[in-house]
């Protein structure tokens, strides 16, 4: 008996969705300073991936369980089995074959934030500037060395890798650096939370797709929650949920 308990618990570290008190448990792993998807508001975790989440659980009769994670740990907390998927703006290109992966949900660009009034109007005149990236996106490596966007991030003064998109804008704001490289979401929502502070440049750096991210090979579980996720944009619920959050309806790609 207790070897078949230790191949059970063996089991639901690969495959997810642990038993809580005869409850499947559903373990989301995100980060906490992605606003709109990912963020906290008091002693709340919120955002669009993070109810999706909480509908798909509902759905199913699932245990939500919301996981902070440091993002640079993401593979390890994955691997580990501490999260059953990385659920959180979370860029499919590029990690194509790092994971098994839901369909796309969300078109999202990558976009440039500046202070309100910056002369920065293009991203020709990001040359010479300072600009910050969050650690480990997919912005940040198309635009070091041997990325698709090599060529423009070689005209910068500096490209400032930081953890998050909380502090990159921090300094956006006390002008450590002229500019940001960011999902466009997440530029919108600093700029309706900080009205008159920032702007956004027309021009995109690039575009990409939001996938949620199971380990390798843990196919079953991320049948069963993108089988409910399309329940979820099939019947509006997915549209209501991006209203709130202010996520426009056109990013919105999953059928």
């Amino acid at each position: 008996m207790k070897k078949l308990m230790i191949a059970v618990a063996a089991a639901a570290a690969l495959f997810g969705c642990t038993q809580d008190d005869g409850v499947k448990k559903f373990t989301v792993g995100f980060d906490a300073d992605f606003p709109p998807y990912g963020f906290k508001d008091g002693n709340e975790y919120k955002g669009f991936d993070l109810d999706l989440a909480r509908e798909v659980c509902a759905r199913k009769g699932w245990k939500f369980v919301a996981n902070p994670i440091n993002w640079d740990s993401k593979d390890m907390e994955l691997n580990s089995g501490s999260i059953d998927c990385i659920w959180n703006g979370f860029t499919m290109q590029g990690r194509e074959n790092g994971y098994t992966w839901t369909k796309p949900y969300v078109d999202n660009s990558q976009v440039v934030l500046v202070k309100k009034g910056s002369p920065i109007k293009s991203l020709a005149n990001l040359a010479g500037k300072i600009v910050g990236v969050q650690t480990d996106t997919p912005v940040q490596k198309a635009l070091s060395a041997k990325g698709d966007k090599e060529a423009l991030g070689k005209t910068f003064k500096q490209l400032v890798v930081m953890p998050n998109y909380n502090q990159a804008v921090n300094e956006l704001n006390m002008g450590g650096v002229d500019a940001v490289a960011m999902d466009i979401g997440v530029a919108k929502k600093k700029m309706s939370d900080l009205p008159g502070k920032f702007e956004m440049l027309k021009e995109i750096v690039m575009t990409e797709t939001y996938g949620i991210g199971f380990k390798k090979g843990n196919v079953e579980l991320k049948d069963e929650v993108e089988a409910e996720l399309l329940n979820i944009f099939a019947d509006g619920t997915a549209a209501k949920i991006a209203k709130k959050y202010q996520i426009e309806l056109a990013s919105l790609i999953l059928h």
